[in-house]
């Protein structure tokens, strides 16, 4: 069964530096219709004006994890940690017992980046971070894996049951992916069209899979997109 969650009907904030569309209930947009998925607790797609970004400010017991897709993204936090991600990179923060961290765009072009929140397996970690630059080869017309609970083949280590993957579809290419008994999957379309077992999904649109062993993903344009395979 797939659920569609079109574009156009996600919440919204706009401050000026920051235009911010949420797939999920988050700060002052809320629709008890749009909690989540499964451990799938926060989808943002902001857009930060050049010079602008996030003051210091703090988070707990959250996966935190961004996917830039245009310009870039810096991350300085409390653990003393300081990097600068550009597009097709990720950055991740588990907050564990406490962080406090900023982020902001330190060019004067706009970047645009997903941010992701997924519920950890356990509450009390110990914060940490990483980033990654996944190749652009591994991603094009094919499922690369970015994130996972064990960080398998150099992908970011998760704290909590899940499989995280990006792709560029070319148009016309086409992917299947299999699913376990009893988990589920989410697409979120970043940029382009595509149709998710024939289901027409366009920019912004996310939809959930269940009851499902398996979905194929066909790119109708050049297409990018993140696959979530949850618990």
């Amino acid at each position: 069964m797939i659920t569609r969650r079109p574009a156009e009907e996600r919440g919204r904030s706009d401050f000026g530096w920051l235009d911010s569309r949420h797939t999920f209930s988050f700060g002052e947009y809320h629709d008890p219709r749009h909690m989540g998925f499964r451990t799938l607790r926060v989808i943002n797609d902001d857009r930060v004006l050049g010079g602008a970004g996030f003051g210091r400010h703090p988070h707990r017991d959250m996966e935190i994890f961004s996917y830039v897709l245009d310009g870039a993204l810096s991350h300085q936090d409390s653990l003393g940690t300081g990097s600068t991600v550009r597009a097709g990179g990720v950055q991740k923060m588990s907050a564990g017992t406490g962080i406090l961290h900023s982020e902001y765009n330190p060019s004067d072009e706009p970047t645009r980046f997903l941010q992701v929140w997924i519920e950890p397996d356990r509450k009390g970690l110990t914060p940490s971070y990483q980033d990654a630059k996944p190749a652009d080869v591994a991603k094009r017309g094919k499922l690369a894996l970015i994130g996972s609970k064990n960080g398998r083949d150099g992908s970011i280590t998760f704290h909590q049951d899940v499989a995280i993957y990006a792709s560029v579809l070319p148009t016309g290419a086409q992917i299947t992916y299999a699913l376990a008994p009893g988990l589920g999957a989410w697409v979120q379309v970043a940029r382009g069209q595509i149709e998710l077992d024939g289901t027409p999904l366009d920019e912004g649109d996310g939809a959930a899979v269940e009851s499902q062993s398996s979905l194929t993903i066909r790119g109708v344009t050049e297409s990018e997109i993140l696959l979530f395979d949850l618990a």
